[in-house]
């Protein structure tokens, strides 16, 4: 008895507290130069009249956290007033506090993964964690530019991926309906949802199948894609306004001049790279490849309308690759 709750003190001290501890030194250890977000007093206007608006489950969320950070300021917490007051504003504190805790969401949600149908190799918790450390790593050092819906967003990809695996394993259809509903949802939390339908193709996907007319795939595919398509043409037809566009802006030429953007890609390209390396199968390299061959659209879009220097944008495929390098795939035929 004594052994298990020593157990699970560990386990909620290294998926829990480390990772809240990290979290807050990103957000108040060091200024970044990348936003200016700190010094909102309210929740800034563009997210309502910009590429932004279409976000609508975190600018919600944002408002009324935003609100409820003045009520704690000025109420319960005003002993903290003058503290709180010199290290952030009401938006920035409750930005915090929303962003946390969807991060502490993603590193359950990864622990639970990493469990799942592992290799060998992390059997050993100690070899896990070092593995789930490095995961949590990555999510934090892209904290230099902060927003409202990057964290929740790689909360439901990350769900995505454990319902994905879930239905590989089990086959029980409950899996596929629950991720499906899921990208429904996620879609009105950010565009990314669009790579659970990545993760799913490259699992399941598979040439052979298909050129012996196993067309069973495909027709698993399709739904995701309407559970995707739908909301988000269905948002951008009811929040069709002069300040609301598609996209924030064109940034290629940016991305291939500017030395910092340059340095993004670089650090993107080099991690994906000793993540294939990491995976000492031949399946989980196909499963691998596979990823970033259906990941190509979302990747254009990041070349076209994002900056290579956010990292953050790059995060969903650097902690699948993770995954992939360490879960024990079945059946899987190269392509």
């Amino acid at each position: 008895m004594l052994k298990r709750n020593d157990e699970k003190i560990n386990g909620f001290l290294f998926v829990v507290v480390l990772p809240l501890l990290l979290f807050a030194m990103s957000y108040y250890g060091f200024e970044s130069s990348y936003t200016r977000l700190k010094t909102s007093e309210k929740t800034p206007d563009f997210l309502f009249t910009s590429v932004y608006a279409y976000r609508v489950i975190p600018n919600y969320l944002s408002v009324q956290m935003t609100g409820l950070m003045e009520i704690l300021i000025n109420g319960r917490f005003s002993f903290f007033k003058d503290f709180l007051s010199k290290n952030g504003t009401p938006f920035y504190h409750g930005l915090f506090l929303m962003n946390s805790v969807f991060f502490i969401l993603c590193s359950v949600v990864l622990n639970a993964i990493f469990k799942l149908k592992s290799l060998e190799v992390l059997l050993s918790v100690n070899a896990r964690r070092i593995v789930h450390l490095l995961s949590i790593f990555f999510i934090v050092i892209t904290q230099y530019a902060p927003t409202n819906c990057d964290t929740i967003a790689l909360f439901c990809y990350l769900t995505g991926v454990f319902l994905t695996l879930k239905y590989l394993h089990t086959q029980n259809n409950i899996y596929f309906y629950l991720l499906t509903g899921l990208v429904v949802i996620s879609t009105f939390v950010r565009e990314t949802a669009c790579i659970n339908i990545a993760f799913f193709a490259a699992v399941f996907l598979n040439i052979e199948d298909l050129k012996k007319g196993n067309w069973q795939t495909i027709w698993k595919i399709i739904p995701l894609v309407i559970a995707f398509l739908v909301p988000y043409l269905g948002l951008r037809a009811m929040l069709e306004q002069k300040e609301t566009t598609f996209v924030e802006g064109f940034y290629i030429n940016r991305n291939f001049s500017s030395p910092f953007n340059l340095a993004g890609l670089v650090f993107a390209a080099v991690v994906l790279y000793f993540i294939y390396k990491l995976c000492i199968t031949q399946e989980n390299r196909i499963v691998f490849g596979k990823y970033l061959f259906f990941s190509i659209p979302y990747l254009l879009m990041v070349t076209l309308v994002g900056l290579f220097w956010e990292v953050r944008l790059f995060l969903p495929l650097i902690l699948t690759g993770i995954v992939i390098a360490y879960h024990q795939f079945k059946k899987i035929v190269e392509i």
